[in-house]
């Protein structure tokens, strides 16, 4: 996949909002402050087209990344912040949740994990949730680098063991690096099917 151009297109809190070009569109979701707009920054080639920052809890909309002109990567609103209102966590699980029950053209979830951590309640949950409603998940293990890569293995190990899957089908990933972003690339192209990236 070569991604020839990526803009900022949307922020939106409820579906009026979504842009309404039925484009195929790939969410990602995970707790707050594991890296998620870095890795769209990765993937995209572009430094600073998602805000990063070292607040958690920063992304409170649903923002649309649309790629190539042809599909989105749609940045969800991190779960798990400790210090964000119990009322903000409320509404952004209804925005999530609308956006996952409602939204025809989503065609998977990469659900966005600490290659250093175990899985966390809400990370059991959203993938329990993600799978139990038919909704495709990919799982990419961020921050590798910030782990030996000798060690990485009993850390996807320990991933996979909590989310019942299969250690092959978590991908690592770096954002400083690069490590892991043509897997993904590869792995999002499988994804979409090759008219919106041709």
């Amino acid at each position: 996949m070569i991604i020839r151009k990526a803009e900022y297109v949307a922020s939106a809190v409820k579906a009026d909002q979504y842009p309404r070009d039925g484009l195929p569109e790939i969410a990602l979701a995970g707790r707050s402050n594991v890296g998620k707009s870095s890795l769209i920054n990765r993937f995209l080639g572009r430094r600073n087209l998602a805000r990063t920052g070292n607040t958690p809890g920063k992304t409170q909309t649903l923002n649309f990344y649309r790629v190539n002109g042809a599909w989105y990567f749609v940045d969800l609103p991190g779960y798990g912040y400790a210090k964000v209102s119990q009322t903000v966590k409320a509404q952004w699980g209804g925005m999530t949740g609308n956006y996952f029950k409602k939204r025809e053209n989503l065609r998977a979830v990469l659900q966005i994990v600490d290659i250093r951590r175990e899985p966390s309640a809400e990370d059991l949950a959203m993938n329990a949730w993600l799978r139990g409603n038919g909704i495709p998940v990919l799982v990419v293990a961020t921050k590798a680098d910030k782990v030996a890569r000798g060690q990485w293995p009993q850390h996807l190990k320990q991933i996979s063991g909590s989310l019942a899957m299969e250690v092959w089908q978590i991908i690592p990933f770096s954002a400083a690096s690069g490590f892991g972003a043509d897997d993904l690339r590869a792995a999002v192209e499988e994804i979409l099917g090759p008219n919106p990236v041709s």
